[in-house]
């Protein structure tokens, strides 16, 4: 629909669309850390918190930078079939 709508910030939908993955896990660490793990000291729950930090924004690149190379694949496919009379 944004292509139709000759929308062109449609990469950053597409890179943070499939990055949101590194969301849905930095949710689940918090989940994970109230039910799972028996952390009760303030330090230590900083470095779990931290290092989840770090690795669910890591994971929020890595995946939105697939997610984007990928629409932009697709969308450079699907325009040079496209004939321009």
């Amino acid at each position: 629909f944004q292509l139709c709508n000759e929308d062109y910030h449609w990469w950053w939908r597409s890179f943070l669309t499939s990055g949101s993955s590194g969301l849905y896990l930095f949710a689940y660490s918090i989940m994970y850390f109230y039910t799972q793990l028996e952390i009760t000291k303030p330090i230590p729950t900083m470095i779990y918190f931290g290092y989840m930090g770090i690795a669910a924004l890591v994971f929020f690149l890595i995946t939105g930078t697939v997610g984007f190379y990928s629409s932009w694949q697709f969308v450079w496919t699907i325009y040079s079939a496209v004939k321009v009379d």
